[in-house]
């Protein structure tokens, strides 16, 4: 049976002016602004029920709002700490995206990211002598494979038993949190100071900057590498055709040959892999060494950042960014506009719950349409 969609089958236009009358027909606009509208719409929602609590509260929203942006956006360190904070949640998203489009839930990408931290450091640790050509690429593996084992126990899980992924993933989440916090007061230790935190990676583990003088480092290209990535594999292949016709239908992936099972787990290795180099990045492009809570919860906010790009990992790069502009023009909100950051996080929550809100809506939407 062909396993090719007709769309993806077709060979792209050859000529420019093909192209032209593709991109700019009204019913390419029509399409591209319906797919747009439900997360700009849950977006505005989210900042309007911000503003309105914000001026409850006896706070300009305007001028909060204005401190936000000029946080996120408004010199260029403020934009690379937006990139900084952006870069695990693209990775993160990028990964959930396949997870979910294969009709997988994963809610451990937070486990998944420790997962790759511990392992990432230990990697940084130990392997002190190799060059950095070579060691830069063994931490990020060492995080990659550990995070896609992490997933893949939950998907293995579901195949072999039939346990809910979501219940799996929860628990794997409450697992690695842990065990990073035993790690890092027991076993890895620092042997100076007797902090609950490890000794440093090496130098040669450390991931360049790609604009000085900030923070930002190449981890965000390679953010950027894994969505383009994520979305050639979904869209732009057999195997992603696969996966998502897994996540459709089950019953007719079956019918089709399609190994759902292996599918299944394939999808769960990705996304862990994907939050586990999220991990790998962190401790070798920002904080060199593993801490307790070394994630503030990029893994959980990574599921809203998926939902909102409708799983999509390109719309995944912008979701990302927008979110990672949410917690650096927060930090600065707080700071100079002297909002409270109870409703800091209260504004936050209400994104979060305005994407969540956006992806039941579009799962009832396409439930309905099954029936």
């Amino acid at each position: 049976m062909e396993t090719v969609e007709p769309e993806i089958a077709q060979k792209p236009p050859s000529r420019r002016s093909d192209l032209k009358k593709i991109s700019f027909s009204p019913r390419y606009l029509f399409t591209l602004g319906r797919k747009m509208a439900p997360p700009v719409a849950a977006l505005a929602a989210a900042l309007l029920v911000g503003a309105i609590l914000l001026y409850a509260a006896g706070y300009s929203p305007w001028y909060a709002y204005g401190v936000m942006w000029e946080g996120a956006f408004g010199s260029r360190n403020n934009l690379a700490e937006t990139l900084l904070k952006a870069t695990p949640l693209i990775l993160i998203g990028s990964g959930l995206a396949v997870a979910f489009r294969s009709g997988i839930w994963n809610i451990g990408a937070e486990g998944q990211l420790y997962a790759g931290a511990v392992a990432a450091t230990l990697a940084g640790i130990f392997f002190t002598g190799l060059p950095a050509m070579i060691l830069v690429p063994l931490v990020l593996l060492a995080g990659m494979l550990s995070g896609a084992i992490w997933g893949g126990l939950a998907g293995f899980l579901k195949v072999r038993f039939g346990a809910s992924e979501i219940v799996t993933t929860i628990m794997l989440n409450f697992i690695a949190i842990i065990a990073t916090s035993y790690l890092v007061t027991g076993p890895m230790i620092e042997e100076v100071g007797k902090f609950p935190q490890t000794a440093q990676i090496a130098d040669a583990a450390r991931l360049p900057r790609i604009l000085f003088p900030t923070r930002l480092h190449i981890g965000f290209l390679l953010a950027m590498g894994v969505a383009l990535a994520s979305y050639l594999l979904l869209f732009k292949s057999s195997r992603g055709y696969a996966l998502r016709t897994v996540g459709i239908s089950p019953d007719a992936a079956r019918y089709a040959g399609i190994n759902v099972g292996a599918g299944l787990m394939i999808s769960m290795a990705i996304s862990g892999g994907a939050a586990g180099l999220a991990g790998a990045t962190e401790v070798a492009g920002l904080t060199f060494r593993l801490y307790q809570e070394i994630s503030p919860g990029y893994g959980f906010d990574g599921i809203a950042v998926a939902l909102l790009a409708n799983n999509n990992p390109i719309g995944v790069i912008f979701t990302g960014i927008l979110f990672g502009a949410l917690r650096s023009g927060s930090e600065v909100m707080q700071m100079n506009a002297q909002v409270p950051s109870v409703l800091v996080s209260v504004i936050q929550g209400v994104v979060l719950l305005s994407a969540a809100a956006l992806g039941v809506f579009r799962i009832t939407v396409a439930e309905s349409r099954k029936e």
